[in-house]
């Protein structure tokens, strides 16, 4: 039997004695695409932190791939929602991207021949291969997120962790991405922070909710009590005339 990809059991996590995960249960298969949702400040972030060994929770278990978060890291890669990147640092798409093998590649040695030919695979996976001598801080948001994701990919991950990889690039590079993870997902289990609930609806084959607590359905669905767990109002989405499957039908009893 394959082992799970996250195994998080009954966990509690406060920052300054403040809750902001209580009793969280999260067991995900690998291969699974999973979409989180929440509000701000509702501990989705918190959550990422946590399954990538950053912080410990104050309560409960946590097993990424049967590992302990931290022994685990070289085993999973993370795009962050903030990257607090110079756009002046003089560095290039190959530099970056490179800097994904640093883990593999002994400390102070020149990268080798393996290393470059995975950041070439990579960088034409994404789609950026021809920007490849280019300063990063030359580029469009959304060329500079593929960087990101490729600089992450380079790591050989068997999970990939986003954290709103969308947050500051245009529609069209939105759907282009979550095309491009649906593909990459044939290999790699996903799990993505994202507020756009179409988005989730069309691509990810699980969903979860977090606002302190967490909501979790694994056939890819909205349901209402997620949405009511999230924003506390009553949601409907239509697009072009026609309901999306966000939320699955059902009738009143």
């Amino acid at each position: 039997m394959n082992t799970l990809a996250i195994d998080m059991r009954g966990v509690f996590f406060s920052y300054e004695k403040i809750p902001v995960l209580e009793d969280v249960t999260l067991i995900l298969n690998q291969g699974d695409f999973l979409g989180i949702l929440g509000p701000n400040g509702g501990g989705k972030t918190t959550l990422l932190k946590l399954l990538l060994g950053i912080l410990k929770p104050d309560k409960g278990e946590i097993r990424v791939l049967g590992e302990s978060p931290r022994h685990a890291k070289h085993r999973v890669g993370y795009v962050p929602q903030n990257t607090d990147f110079n756009t002046d640092f003089p560095i290039s798409v190959m530099e970056v991207t490179l800097m994904g093998r640093l883990s593999r590649s002994r400390f102070g040695k020149r990268f080798s021949k393996d290393d470059r030919a995975q950041a070439e695979a990579i960088l034409r996976k994404v789609g950026i291969w021809d920007l490849r001598h280019r300063p990063v801080g030359s580029l469009s948001g959304g060329q500079r997120q593929r960087v990101f994701i490729a600089r992450a990919l380079a790591t050989d991950p068997e999970i990939l962790f986003l954290d709103e990889p969308t947050a500051s690039v245009d529609p069209e590079f939105e759907t282009d991405l979550f095309e491009f993870l649906r593909e990459l997902n044939q290999t790699v289990t996903i799990v993505t922070i994202t507020h756009d609930v179409g988005v989730i609806s069309r691509h990810v084959k699980s969903v979860a909710c977090v606002n302190r607590s967490l909501i979790f359905h694994e056939e890819g669905k909205i349901t209402p009590e997620m949405i009511d767990m999230a924003y506390h109002c009553p949601v409907d989405l239509i697009a072009h005339g026609i309901p999306h499957r966000v939320l699955p039908f059902h009738t009143e009893e």
